[in-house]
């Protein structure tokens, strides 16, 4: 039986303690919250009815009970290292129903639940299949009940592991481990083949793997081109980009894990004859939204690039060269969407292939959603992340001892503060716990299930480098950071390598090494075909209180809404510094908050502020250089966010790409700030054409009637329908700043004459969704003022329209923001109408004339006031997350991620 109390554990067997008390879990209210809304087992009522800590030793139990299949009495390594055998005959059923039966699986289940117990048969009846176990599960069970107190005390230590944060594996571990579901893979990559057949048996296998709670990668490289020939029917193909929007489609109609559609990534070789409509294919915002896309390049359309040079299309249905593009000429319309948008990035394909494990069992063609882990078709990938901010020696006790000694100016003056050993350790058991989760978990499909198992990647990365930096007093942006992250990352690949040869030693290598690029003199007999990946860290670095993967802090301080109060978020370790060096106060941190970095801050230490820089204060070559230095020790690829500021030249993003590929990066992926707003933002009309009988003014005979501008100036008929008058060059105008529950609304209203024709509202950060919405009604109200309705029919139209949250008493209570808007205009108008009864036409004449002009025509942009310079005022105002409202979506390590809740879209 099994004794809790609170959230300390202590486990019984027979009577007889076998295990010490757990620890409790050191986690932030904000991991707490996080855990709560995602990660915890809940009711049917949608009650949580797990802590942290039983969490954690749900996923150390499930995962630890893997061990029993390796145990030397019953496990054949020689046998295990052979192709894999028929584990999907019925006959397995059969047998673990009656294992189910025997007094042996009811004795077990004193501390192992039926979840765990049919995970162990996975494993099982895969390596009895192969031949590698040679006795039944009934068996297998009563070694395991002889062997209890081993197992549990690797139990403990991969609780401990994760208890403390010092390591995390993939959300779907932490979700699914030791739960009816059990698929613990983060992302898959499925094939894409040639035929009708293929495409939606992929689509089928996506829509499982979907729903499984996992993501998909696609590679439509080999469909045939647009309007190629079909033979079977004599018919014409609709191309790979009709086919994208399928995926997309069937992706939005399938919830992953009963919670978010899945993600995807679409990848497209640049020879593809269609690959110009690939780039453009998210051009619109609203289309193909469940996928990432990238362009597959490879070195010699690179060098086509550099020179100027054409570079051929390819018909892959039959290898003939259909086209000759200019190659400059494609990387910059990539560049230019990327600049738009920020998308598609670009992947070194060629590159991943040069590190292929197993270019004899297949190419990469397609990675997963966040592009750092090629897979090969119908492979799947287990992440898992080392938290480095916990292994910097005496940082529990001094968060800056730079504060005295100075910063550091090279490695050998802080490679003695780094806990290489402890680190040693906590790699190794990371290595063995990913091992044992490719055993544990339960694949959508058997082909998954028979690649997976026959390749065993596994993807060992980190979080908290940020942190790391900064207990160190390193600035990001240094070559003493990228100096030190190639020994770090080194030391982890080495470290990880070293832990696969130890388990192939007693496990056996993965059953494809013949042949493999291990399989040579000098190379070491892995367990693991991969063993590193820099992975997104989403939510694990949030439960973790670490920092993003590789990433710089986004904000050193941000505001968010928690119960209807406004909550300060700071940095710990800046609240820590701030401390230790004597300036923290209140005032400080809400200025470092509405700034969102310290640049400009004369108060905060010069060195202080050196080290704690933000990604937003790091240039678009630092964050490549940091890339380039971890991947030269990743087996994988990396996930990174290159940001760029809102005033980048697409020039400027062509240089960096460049670099990118110099340097040795895999892929790029890059976010001008505020660009996926662009798009709709420079989105112009189109005017009807019009033949000579069509031309307004025009009679019956062709004579001169006036133009319906000159007979009425706010209501213009074309064909029956109202037309807006033209917008003339100059209009007058001015703007309030109203309060809303979302947060201050800026208000522009521009008028003709004394007729309000235009309306500009902005709140959030340009790109963000509540953003969109506002600048959407504020475009909608500008339309039905040009076209001649009235004012006061629109705001009432406006007025009282109410949210989930209100600011404000009485009269002054703003419900919404259509409501502010609402608001504004029935103010305005009341304003002017008072005015002009006071003396008709003068007053109001003499107030526009004083208003500010407009000088551009149609600024989508209000006139807010501007802030500090450079990037001294840089606020953590991110997008509306769709989970918790707040503003502070944000794109980091190469995808969408809440700093408040954890939401991401990887």
């Amino acid at each position: 039986m099994c004794s809790a109390s609170g959230k300390n554990w202590t486990v019984f067997w027979e009577g007889t303690v076998v295990s010490n008390t757990f620890r409790p879990a050191e986690l932030s209210p904000n991991a707490l919250l996080v855990l709560q809304k995602r990660y915890l087992k809940k009711n049917l009522q949608g009650e949580v009815v797990e802590t942290p800590e039983e969490m954690f030793r749900r996923v150390a139990r499930n995962l630890a009970l893997m061990d029993i299949l390796y145990h030397p009495s019953v496990f054949r390594r020689e046998a295990a290292e052979a192709p894999p055998g028929d584990f999907t005959s019925p006959r397995w059923q059969s047998e673990l129903e009656a294992a189910r039966a025997s007094d042996r699986y009811q004795e077990v289940k004193d501390h192992w639940t039926d979840a765990d117990l049919e995970a162990l048969f996975v494993g099982y009846r895969y390596f009895a299949a192969q031949g590698a176990i040679d006795v039944d599960f009934s068996s297998l069970l009563g070694l395991l009940v002889r062997e209890r107190e081993a197992i549990y005390s690797l139990e403990e230590d991969f609780y401990e592991l994760m208890a403390s944060t010092d390591f995390l594996p993939n959300s779907p571990c932490l979700m699914n481990a030791g739960r009816d579901l059990q698929q613990l893979s983060a992302c898959f990559v499925l094939p894409v083949e040639d035929s009708l057949v293929s495409i939606f048996d992929s689509i089928k296998h996506a829509a499982l793997i979907h729903q499984s709670g996992g993501g998909t990668g696609f590679s439509f490289s080999r469909l045939r081109p647009k309007n190629d020939v079909v033979r079977t029917t004599g018919g014409v193909a609709s191309g790979p980009i009709s086919f994208l929007r399928v995926f997309n489609a069937a992706t939005e109609a399938v919830k992953q894990g009963g919670t978010r559609r899945g993600a995807n990534m679409g990848i497209l070789a640049v020879n593809h004859p269609d690959i110009l409509e690939f780039i453009t294919c998210k051009d619109d915002p609203r289309e193909i939204t469940n996928f990432n896309i990238s362009v597959a390049v490879d070195e010699k359309f690179m060098e086509a690039v550099e020179k100027g040079e054409e570079y051929p299309l390819i018909n892959p249905r039959n290898g003939e060269v259909t086209a000759w593009l200019n190659a400059r000429e494609v990387f910059d319309k990539i560049v230019y969407q990327a600049w738009k948008n920020g998308e598609p990035g670009i992947l070194f394909l060629d590159r991943m292939n040069a590190d292929n494990p197993t270019p004899h069992i297949g190419l990469y063609e397609s990675t997963n959603p966040c592009g750092e882990q090629p897979l090969l078709p119908y492979e799947a990938c287990d992440l898992g992340s080392i938290n480095l901010g916990h292994f910097v020696l005496g940082s529990e006790e001094d968060p800056a001892p730079w504060l005295e000694t100075g910063l550091p100016a090279e490695i050998d003056q802080i490679r003695s503060r780094i806990d290489w050993e402890r680190l040693e350790e906590a790699v190794s058991l990371a290595v063995h716990f990913l091992d044992n989760l490719i055993d544990a978990s339960r694949y959508p499909l058997p082909e998954i299930e028979r690649m997976h198992k026959s390749n065993r990647k596994i993807g060992l990365g980190v979080m908290g480098w940020a942190d790391m930096l900064l207990y160190l007093g390193i600035p990001y942006d240094s070559e003493l950071a990228t100096g030190l992250a190639e020994k770090v990352m080194g030391f982890i690949r080495e470290t990880a390598r070293h832990a696969s040869t130890e388990l192939a030693k007693k496990r056996g290598v993965f059953p494809n090494f013949p042949g493999s690029i291990y399989d040579r003199p000098g190379m070491p007999k892995v367990r693991n075909a991969t063993t590193t990946t820099i992975a997104p860290t989403g939510t694990i670095s949030l439960i973790a209180g670490a920092s993003s993967g590789i990433e710089p802090l986004f904000s050193i301080a941000f505001t968010r809404r928690q119960a209807g109060a406004i909550m300060l978020d700071v940095n710990p370790i800046f609240e820590r510094v701030a401390e230790r060096a004597g300036f923290a106060s209140p005032e400080i941190m809400e200025q470092v908050a509405e700034r969102g970095n310290l640049a400009g801050l004369e108060v905060i230490p010069e060195t202080v502020r050196a080290v704690f820089v933000t990604a937003h204060q790091v240039t678009p070559e630092w964050h490549v250089r940091m890339q380039a230095a971890f991947q030269k020790y990743t087996d994988n690829a990396v996930s990174k966010t290159c940001n760029f500021p809102h005033d980048a030249s697409p020039e400027y993003v062509a240089e960096v790409y460049r670099l990118a590929y110099k340097l040795g990066c895999k892929g790029v992926t890059v976010y001008r700030d505020g660009s996926r707003s662009d798009q709709v933002l420079t989105a112009g009309k189109t005017e009807p054409k019009t033949t000579e009988a069509e031309t307004p003014g025009a009679g019956k005979n062709g004579e001169e009637t006036g133009s319906p501008e000159e007979e009425h100036p706010h209501i213009n008929g074309y064909w029956g329908h109202i037309r807006p008058i033209e917008r003339p060059a100059r209009l007058s105008g001015f703007t309030e700043v109203m309060m809303t529950p979302l947060g201050k609304l800026f208000l522009t209203l521009n008028s003709l004459g004394d007729h309000p024709v235009e309306l500009f509202a902005q709140i959030g950060k340009a790109g963000s969704d509540v953003a969109a919405f506002t600048e959407a009604v504020a475009r909608l109200v500008s339309l039905a003022l040009r076209c001649g309705v009235a004012p006061e029919e629109v705001a009432d139209q406006l007025l009282g329209i109410g949210g989930s949250r209100s600011v404000g008493f009485g009269a002054r209570r703003v419900r919404s923001v259509p409501d502010a808007i609402g608001r504004f205009l029935h103010e305005t108008l009341a304003r002017r109408r008072e005015s002009a009864a006071k003396e008709p036409g003068v007053e109001l004449k003499a107030q526009l004339e004083q208003l500010p002009l407009l000088e551009t025509a149609p600024s989508r942009e209000p006139s807010v006031p501007p802030a500090t310079s450079g990037v001294a005022a840089r606020p953590l105002a991110g997008a509306l997350c769709p989970e918790c409202g707040q503003f502070s979506l944000v794109h980091v390590e190469g995808c969408l991620k809440c700093m408040s809740c954890g939401f991401s879209e990887c």
